[in-house]
């Protein structure tokens, strides 16, 4: 070999050294003719060592489909010419594997003579450990701000999720409050099966205001054959599926009176009776109840049993609504964010910071549930790998000018600063709720002086306080 010969290969060799995948060939036989430095790290095994041994050397884990690794004459890349890169592990020399992904490709002359195989190596390890670093930093920012399926940061879910944990561990009757959608089965569901530790024990939900009070009755107690016109047979209720488990009665709020005396007999002797049945059976039952109505003041208005109300709230949990909560959005955002790539099968990554300042500004009347809504919106629309304003529903987006952004210090407290415009009655009075009827409250939220919060409630023949029926107008 002339000089430039020489200078040639070592130039090639500098080039396959300098090159961050590893790289190997082989001759007609199968043995290795070359291995790059890279090829020493990933396999441990050092060019000296590597040359002129079969490849089997690496102790491929998947080599074209065969479990072991073949001799060159029965290798599929001889009759492929080429393989996709493929995910597998190859066997260091210390005796661990190394993921990496492999390609080969068959080398010939220009007479078609087969003069080896080349093949490349892309060491995955550093990867792997950056996906499961990210996983674990996942599992642990689910485990310290989730609950079941239920997500939350802030100071308010904070306490959710301790009254969560308490509840879990008595088998005291619970009463939960909240506004529509902010989330009162999840937390019932959560109770059950943190309650539970994964026993198979029945979770039965009841929705009180779904069926009339005849209905309602059979489905709670059940009833005997003949009991009324279509009884043709036993049928047991859900109390008594529910036996040994819980029972979720959700809508408390709408039980007649007459229903309202049932669940108080069944909530103080534990036992039920079939509709058309005289015989007692007791049942052994967790009763979780919820309401997004003031039962309080239902009761002092005479249209709820002032009995059955304190036999409900033995443990009572308060939802807070989405709006006094919105450092919460973020995650809320992400999580169904995730669930809709998994459900759509598409790869959406983030919403825009527009899109967010937005979800933040928004009063959100309907909690969260109307939050899980829009983005389920902007997958509907969105044609990129960030929901942007426009691919938000109009109320969200269209009021974006409307709303102004919270500061950051309000951001951080349980109650928000937003201040939505115009003002009309009804976001007076929800915000009136979401503050206890502190107008002074009220005024910082509106960024208006208390004086205003005053006019507008007696321009709108508000109450004074959350229940009461005097007006400001009475009282003077």
């Amino acid at each position: 070999m002339n000089n430039h010969g020489i200078w040639n290969l070592n130039f090639l060799n500098h080039i396959l050294d300098a090159m961050a995948e590893g790289l190997f060939t082989l001759d007609q036989d199968g043995k290795i003719t070359a291995w790059n430095r890279a090829m020493e790290k990933i396999s441990g095994y050092t060019a000296e060592q590597a040359v002129g041994q079969k490849c089997c050397l690496i102790k491929c884990s998947r080599c074209y489909d065969q479990t072991n690794p073949a001799d060159i004459s029965q290798c599929k890349v001889l009759t492929h010419g080429k393989t996709e890169a493929k995910e597998c592990f190859i066997r260091h020399k210390d005796g661990y594997d190394v993921p990496v992904i492999k390609n080969a490709r068959l080398v010939r002359d220009e007479k078609d003579n087969v003069l080896g195989i080349v093949e490349t190596l892309t060491d995955l390890t550093e990867i792997k450990a950056i996906k499961a670093r990210e996983a674990s930093a996942k599992q642990e920012l689910e485990k310290r701000y989730a609950l079941g399926n239920i997500i939350g940061k802030s100071a308010a879910m904070e306490k959710v999720f301790h009254a969560i944990r308490a509840a879990a561990d008595s088998r005291a009757t619970i009463l939960i409050q909240g506004e529509s959608g902010t989330g009162k089965e999840l937390v019932a569901r959560a109770i059950h099966y943190e309650a539970t530790g994964g026993q198979q024990r029945p979770l039965v939900t009841v929705n009180c205001s779904a069926l009339s009070e005849t209905l309602l009755e059979s489905e709670l107690f059940g009833h005997v054959k003949g009991a009324f016109t279509g009884a043709h047979k036993d049928r047991i209720g859900r109390f008594e599926q529910a036996d040994t488990g819980t029972i979720f009665l959700d809508e408390i709020g709408e039980l007649t009176p007459y229903m309202q005396v049932k669940l108080l007999r069944v909530l103080q002797e534990r036992e039920i009776e079939r509709v058309g049945d005289t015989r007692k059976k007791k049942i052994d039952i967790r009763i979780i109840a919820a309401t997004h109505k003031d039962l309080s003041t239902l009761t002092r208005e005479g249209a709820f049993r002032e009995d059955l109300y304190y036999r409900l709230k033995v443990f009572p949990i308060r939802l807070p609504p989405l709006r006094q909560r919105l450092e919460d959005i973020p995650l809320l955002v992400r999580s169904f964010i995730e669930k809709g790539n998994k459900h759509e099968g598409m790869d959406i990554r983030n919403v825009t910071p527009e899109a967010m300042k937005a979800l933040m500004a928004y009063p959100w009347p309907g909690n969260v549930r109307e939050l899980e809504n829009a983005i389920a919106h902007g997958f509907v629309l969105c044609r990129t790998r960030e929901i942007t304003c426009a691919d938000l529903p109009d109320e969200i987006h269209s009021q974006n000018q409307s709303y102004a952004m919270p500061p950051q210090s309000a951001s951080l407290s349980n109650q928000p600063s937003f201040s939505p415009a115009p003002l009309t009655r009804e976001r007076l009075v929800s915000l009136l709720d979401a503050c206890n009827w502190n107008k002074a409250e009220v005024a910082r939220q509106l960024g208006k002086s208390r004086t205003l919060v005053w006019k507008h409630m007696k321009k709108w023949d508000i109450p004074l306080k959350r229940g009461e029926s005097q007006t400001i107008k009475e009282a003077q």
